[in-house]
């Protein structure tokens, strides 16, 4: 009996080392892509025959319809009445659509609850041209098993699919703690799923079905849960998923060029130009005597004696990083990238239809020429990424609080750290957004933060002798929303609620010894950090 055990188990191995490595399928352009983990294993045609389960991109057809017919829905209100809240709110608070669609909350698309009629629907729809699981309101279930090849149809034609691919944004930025952002950066805006296994109820399935930053349809399915599949495939999409020019580019920018420098003439050859529109290159000559020559292809404007851009607002990104640094080494640039357009989001005042902000060493300085290809590519990369939660400034090689220092990090990226990393060093109170809804994830606590830096002085000598010590350099004091006071080593965050009792500063003690021993096994012994808390406070 033990024999035929032992034999059924070694049988049993190969079957879940099979399971584990089943790849991931990421249907784009036509193509069904093959991967693993880490890269590229297959491509192919897509068949027609691909189907998957609708799992909860069904909300995403929902959220469309809503946005195109210009509804007015309320808010769903959690009463702590159904499971399925977890999704939403927490009892006693209320979900906004954007929101639920991020969140997946299934409760607020529920056609019952929007009154949506089945004749409505399907009218709709038919109007589209859309395939019998999507005019069939009572087949829009996560159940539903589509045609992936239809699925992909349907999401190009979407309604109101640019705004969806701005609230998705905020999915990436979510998912596996923030890893799949760095990873990837914002090049997916894409709605989760999951559902059960095909051949295995108690297994799961999951991927996400919706854009990349420049409209493409994409759809990916794998084995484990939606969340799982980020986490684990986030290097290998980051191999396939190309960096395209965002199909949003946002508000439009207007720079003053050369503001702190008056200029005298521009010339088209040798013939001073008048006002009006430019096209081709031209020489700037300056009241000063300096020269400078530039290029248009109809951005430019001269006013007077003002010469004018009006820019998207990736090629304003994509311009001042190549006037104020490089886009080499890559994760460097991201940083900046990233930094530059916090900056203008946090600087720039209103024009009419346009952000104004002016080309000067105490702004950001703009190249007064079309962006080089590469700068373009990281502006691409870190599209509608935003940091929120501080004020955002940078130096070409001056660091210092909330402030990034180019020439640290080109050392940093050199030395292998991603951009998030970077931006982490450098602003650790911020967190990665998007650009039109800066939500930080760390609200700090300026008044914790002060008292922990004054205090550690103090604890110097004496924490110096205890063996795993390592005094952190950069770290941020969070305000805790709800539950125990934690620490985030990933993020040097420390969460608590306060400074002002006792019980708050011991808290805080605590957690900073946490991150303090990290590296060292004392900094997992809870009797020995607590012990060590109340020493530094209470003797």
């Amino acid at each position: 009996m033990f024999r035929f055990l032992v034999g059924w188990l070694l049988c049993l191995i190969p079957a879940l080392v099979l399971a584990q490595d089943e790849p991931l399928h990421l249907a784009f352009k036509g193509e069904l892509l093959s991967l693993n983990r880490t890269q590229l294993l297959s491509r192919e045609p897509l068949p027609d025959t691909l189907q998957a389960p609708l799992g909860s991109v069904w909300k995403l057809f929902v959220y469309g319809w809503l946005v195109d017919t210009g509804a007015r829905e309320p808010a769903y209100e959690c009463r702590g009445q159904s499971k399925e809240e977890v999704y939403c709110c927490t009892a006693g608070g209320r979900v906004e659509r954007d929101q639920a669609l991020v969140k997946s909350c299934g409760l607020y698309f529920e056609p019952a609850r929007l009154g949506i009629s089945a004749g409505d629907w399907r009218a709709y729809w038919q109007a589209r041209q859309a395939p019998q699981w999507l005019l069939d309101l009572a087949s829009l279930q996560p159940s539903t098993r589509v045609s992936v090849v239809d699925l992909l149809r349907m999401l190009a034609a979407l309604p109101a699919q640019e705004q969806a691919r701005r609230v998705l944004l905020d999915v990436m930025l979510n998912a596996a703690d923030g890893n799949v952002v760095g990873e990837l950066g914002s090049r997916l805006r894409v709605k989760t799923w999951s559902w059960l296994g095909d051949r295995d109820a108690a297994s799961r399935q999951g991927g996400f079905a919706g854009w990349t930053a420049g409209g493409t349809p994409i759809w990916a399915g794998g084995r484990g849960t939606s969340q799982r599949v980020l986490r684990d495939y986030a290097q290998a999409l980051a191999t396939v998923v190309p960096v395209q020019w965002p199909d949003e580019t946002g508000r439009c920018v207007e720079v003053g060029l050369f503001s702190r420098y008056p200029l005298k003439q521009v010339l088209s050859g040798d013939s001073a130009v008048s006002s009006g529109p430019l096209r081709g290159d031209y020489r700037v000559e300056f009241a000063n005597g300096n020269q400078l020559d530039i290029h248009s292809d109809g951005e430019l404007f001269l006013l007077k004696d003002k010469l004018i851009a009006r820019l998207d607002r990736e090629e304003y990104v994509a311009r001042v990083l190549q006037r104020e640094a490089s886009p080499d080494p890559a994760e460097a640039a991201k940083a900046l990238a990233v930094a530059i357009r916090t900056y203008l989001l946090q600087n720039a005042t209103r024009s009419g239809d346009c952000l104004s902000i002016d080309d000067s060493s105490q702004r950001q300085r703009v190249a007064p020429r079309p962006a080089s290809a590469e700068a373009r590519s990281v502006a691409a990369w870190t599209s509608d990424l935003v940091l929120a939660g501080t004020t955002v400034t940078y130096h070409s090689d001056q660091p210092g609080p909330d402030k990034l220092s180019w020439q640290q990090a080109v050392e940093q990226a050199n030395a292998g750290q991603r951009y998030d990393a970077i931006l982490l060093h450098a602003y650790p109170r911020a967190s990665l957004s998007r650009w039109d809804n800066p939500i930080a994830s760390c609200e700090a606590l300026p008044a914790a933060q002060g008292w922990l830096q004054k205090q550690r002085r103090g604890w110097r000598p004496r924490l110096e002798s205890e063996a795993g010590y390592n005094e952190v350099s950069t770290f941020a004091v969070c305000r805790l929303a709800f539950g125990r006071p934690y620490v985030d080593r990933e993020r040097q965050r420390i969460y608590v609620r306060g400074v002002l009792t006792l019980q708050d500063r011991l808290d805080l003690t605590h957690e900073y010894l946490h991150l303090a021993f990290e590296a060292h096994p004392n900094g997992q012994d809870e009797t020995y950090i607590e012990g060590l808390a109340r020493h530094l406070l209470l003797e």
